[in-house]
């Protein structure tokens, strides 16, 4: 099992659903959150929310998914960045999952 994290603006929301979808990522959550920059920077998390100072409007989605889907996910994400060539990228992570309280079998 591995936790996808996804980060874009709340506009996103919409294209980032459909590439869940279809990825076969059913269930995720999404979180409202503010993200602020106070300063520009060359780096990557210095600009995590574009070449603008300011708050922005995000959200944060996040899915405890299989491998082969969180892979497929990222993948989409990286190519939807390279079509949109937005100011404000979507930012998507995988992380391990070492243990769970929930049970794999039912």
């Amino acid at each position: 099992m591995k936790l996808l994290v996804i980060t874009s603006l709340k506009e996103y929301l919409p294209a980032i659903s459909a590439l869940l979808k279809q990825a076969q990522i059913a269930v995720f959550s999404v979180s409202k959150t503010t993200g602020i920059k106070t300063t520009d920077g060359a780096d990557l998390f210095d600009d995590w929310f574009g070449s603008h100072s300011g708050d922005f409007d995000s959200i944060f989605l996040f899915s405890f998914t299989a491998e082969g889907a969180a892979k497929k996910a990222l993948e989409l994400v990286e190519g939807y960045n390279r079509v949109n060539d937005s100011d404000f990228p979507v930012r998507a992570f995988i992380l391990p999952v070492e243990q769970s309280s929930q049970s794999s079998s039912k």
